[in-house]
């Protein structure tokens, strides 16, 4: 069974961001420019054109978005509510999910959209998920003959929108992703005269009612897919009939099964995959240069199973570079074996990037290349791309070139291995190697750290946690993870791979997708500065986002009771990595240029710029085609969506697996600290597990609670005592959800003391809404069967989503 491999790099690297540094000869460190301070946002409440200008430009927002933008606080804040609502009541706004705000009939560049409607000339018609004022928009035919069944009535898409001269819009199919939203997941609850599928989703707020005669054969516990029929019933349930039985709630491994189905994971390989795998061959010399004497080795998690990279570092005998190093980088070839528009290829395309859960791993390419041929396995010949890079004694690269090899790892280390080593207690198997292999990675690295420490990446702290499987399928442990020097090594030299293959792409005038990470909006750095205003921590409103800034507030908070609540801040200040053919550099890593290289066994990016690289450097069959080319922004949409998907699969399935290995500790109690602040509750992580759990605003005490966005804290509104992001509490695990991952919390912590400075919290702001006369005061979210918040106005489960 695969194990669970940890993506190697930072939060900012490979997860969500990427990997590297350096440049071609005698070029300066390839960090971004210091940008300009933007000006500043009008403060106070826009009139209707301002504001309508502002959901134009944005695209999609809320209200909350639009308060942060115009520095609205108290009274300023409802009076945008009624504006809000006024303009949705006149349609020049139209809803976008259950917060969300958009201009009215607005179409996003790229969205996913339900077919839903065929016309008489058997044309098929979309419409955004979200938004009930969207307009239904005209499928386009498939202009390029793409290999795949075509869409249908209830298909799912992920679109680009495209205005036409006529005036009209078409829709053009970038990816299909299964399934529309008449499908749900659940689980078969059975009583005397029915049987019914309750949601998975807590999010989900009805269960369906099963009618086909099938229904009744089903187990209670039973996993199933159902689909909403479009039967009409004014009363009762939604009608829904079985399409599949998956699996048993009480498996042990049914957490990732619910997380792959209800994310549209896809699963295994066709035939013609299987087929094309099964034929590889092992690789010979020709037409590759020969690096079998390099004694690559490979550093990776213990339970790792492919190892798509292999390093080697030795000193440069250059004299004109002095206290140089020559640091090699060995990625496998996938491009190799998966060639464009192959079956391999197709399957690839479509999954975008292996899939990671604690108990299993849906990869990206059959087994027989994931964990054979593609893998740099110990002693085996095994074809590479790799990279021989140059060094000064200041950590910047002077040179690098690329070539095709075949090359055989001397050594599979663990990352555990690895540092003992380097610390002086060497086992059998790294004793041989410390002085010859070892010891120089780590010098080189020494000196590539210089480098990097000029270049000034963000130093954003993350604790990851290990969940241990056991044969049976069940928790074994949570453990935190070791962040060691082996990993922050590995880290730096596939980020300085990244960057070399980017550079050499863009300097050949090659299509290239770059990893791309913005700078930090307007909005998000004024909500940063408002709140260490409350701390007391001085920023200047002027001063434009920068990393080496953010290290410094970092830095100078780091031995403070403050630390942790910055760190989180500093986190959620920043923007998400993606995948794009337009670059505008790598603000979290702080580099100019900057593209995915490294991992072409689980990541689609990484075997287009295998191609690209190539291509450009006539290094033999498996370039770029002519339809990777032209597909190649959609290419990019794509797999940024996939990765996306795969993150939250991942996020999901962890949820529900620590809800289970918690579920037999309820009444325990735990430290933990508070994580977010919402006006429905306080989110509290786990100090023992890392599991994040609600704790509602009804079991904070008997008085009400402001929600202070500004300073992530909720405020009594007749003691000011204060529960602020980042404290340290001790909850009671009131219950935990297996099936939905849900975990509840009652406090057992005295909150803060008041801020004598802070105003009073205002009347009006309290918990979830504003209360209205005669209106029984709101305390919280209600909690139905299965411990999710119900609606306070339907009483239908399905509370806020964390």
């Amino acid at each position: 069974m695969p194990k669970t491999r940890a993506p190697k790099g930072s939060r900012f690297q490979n997860n969500p961001a990427g990997k590297p540094v350096g440049h071609s000869p005698a070029a300066p460190p390839s960090a971004k420019p210091t940008p300009k301070a933007a000006p500043r946002p009008p403060r106070g409440i826009p009139d209707r054109d301002t504001l309508l200008t502002y959901v134009r430009e944005s695209a999609e927002t809320d209200k909350a978005a639009i308060a942060q933008h115009f520095g609205l606080k108290g009274e300023e804040r409802r009076a945008l509510r009624q504006m809000l609502q006024t303009l949705e009541a006149e349609g020049a706004l139209g809803r976008r999910g259950r917060r969300g705000f958009a201009e009215a009939g607005a179409l996003p560049e790229v969205g996913v959209v339900d077919v839903i409607e065929r016309d008489n000339d058997g044309d098929l018609f979309v419409k955004l998920t979200k938004g009930d004022d969207a307009p239904l928009v005209a499928l386009a035919p498939d202009r390029k003959g793409d290999s795949g069944p075509a869409p249908g009535i209830g298909d799912r898409l992920l679109v680009r929108f495209v205005k036409l001269e006529s005036g009209e819009h078409e829709a053009r199919v970038i990816k299909s992703l299964g399934a529309g939203g008449q499908r749900v997941l659940g689980v078969i609850r059975k009583s005397r005269h029915e049987v019914r599928v309750e949601p998975v989703d807590r999010r989900s707020k009805d269960s369906l009612l099963l009618t086909d005669p099938q229904a009744h054969s089903l187990r209670d516990g039973d996993l199933v897919l159902a689909q909403a029929t479009t039967a009409e019933t004014r009363f009762g349930p939604k009608r829904g009939k079985l399409v599949e039985v998956i699996g048993r709630e009480d498996e042990p491994r049914a957490a990732s099964l619910i997380a792959i189905h209800a994310h549209g994971i896809p699963t295994g390989f066709s035939a013609a995959a299987e087929a094309e795998a099964a034929a590889a061959q092992a690789p010979t010399l020709a037409g590759r240069e020969d690096l079998r004497d390099v004694p690559f080795i490979t550093i990776d998690p213990a339970d790792a199973r492919d190892h798509d990279d292999a390093v080697y570092a030795e000193p440069d005998t250059d004299p004109k570079n002095p206290g140089g190093w020559i640091v090699w980088v060995a990625i496998a070839d996938v491009a190799a074996y998966v060639r464009p528009n192959s079956a391999l290829d197709e399957t690839a395309r479509e999954k975008a990037n292996s899939v990671y859960f604690p108990d299993r791993v849906e990869p990206m390419l059959p087994e027989v290349l994931s964990n054979g041929l593609c893998s740099l396995r110990e002693g085996e010949n095994r074809a590479c791309l790799a990279v021989r890079m140059v060094f000064g004694a200041d950590g910047r690269k002077r040179s690098h070139r690329f070539v095709r090899g075949l090359m055989r790892s001397a050594a599979k280390l663990s990352y555990e291995q690895a540092q003992a080593a380097a610390d002086g207690t060497p086992d059998d198997k790294t004793g041989p190697i410390v002085a010859t292999i070892i010891q120089p990675l780590y010098a080189a690295y020494a000196v590539l750290l210089k480098g990097r420490n000029v270049r000034s990446p963000l130093a954003i702290e993350s604790a990851e946690r290990r969940i241990v499987i056991n044969p049976a399928g069940e928790i074994a442990s949570i453990t935190p993870r070791a962040s060691l020097e082996a990993h922050k090594l590995i880290e730096e030299m596939m980020i300085q791979a990244n960057v070399s293959a980017a550079e050499t792409l863009e300097g050949k005038r090659i299509a290239l997708i770059y990893r791309i990470h913005d700078t930090p909006s307007l909005e998000k750095v004024q909500a940063l500065v408002d709140f260490l205003q409350t701390l007391e921590i001085a920023w200047s409103k002027g001063e434009a986002p920068a990393t080496f800034r953010f290290n410094k507030l970092l830095a100078d908070t780091r031995e403070t009771p403050n630390a942790e609540i910055v760190n989180e801040v500093v986190l959620r200040t920043q923007m998400q990595a993606i995948y794009s053919t337009e670059n505008i550099g790598h603000f979290g890593l702080n580099l100019s240029k900057y593209a995915h290289f490294t991992s072409p066994i689980r990541r689609y990016a990484d075997l287009i710029v295998h191609r690209g690289l190539i291509g450009a450097l006539g290094l033999g069959a498996g370039g770029l085609s002519d339809r990777d080319i032209s597909k190649m922004k959609d290419t990019a949409e794509s797999i940024t969506f996939a990765e996306r998907r795969a993150m939250a699969a991942e996020r999901d399935a962890t949820d529900r697996y620590v809800a289970a290995f918690l579920a037999d500790r309820v009444g325990a109690e735990f430290a933990g600290r508070i994580t977010g602040v919402t006006r429905f509750g306080l989110f509290v992580r786990l100090d023992e597990t890392g599991a994040d759990g609600l704790c509602p605003v009804s079991k904070l005490g008997s008085e009400y609670f402001v929600h202070d966005d500004r300073a992530h804290a909720l405020v009594g509104e007749r003691t000011g005592a204060r529960w602020p992001l980042g404290m340290r509490v001790q909850v009671k695990l009131a219950e935990a959800t297996p099936i939905t991952g849900g975990l509840l919390f009652e406090m057992l912590s005295e909150p803060a003391a008041a801020d004598p400075n802070a105003p009073r919290p205002r009347l009006g702001m309290r918990a979830r809404n504003d209360r209205r006369p005669g209106q029984t005061p709101f305390k919280g979210p209600q909690r139905g069967p299965q411990g999710r918040p119900k609606n306070i106005r339907t009483g239908k489960k399905g509370g806020p989503r964390r």
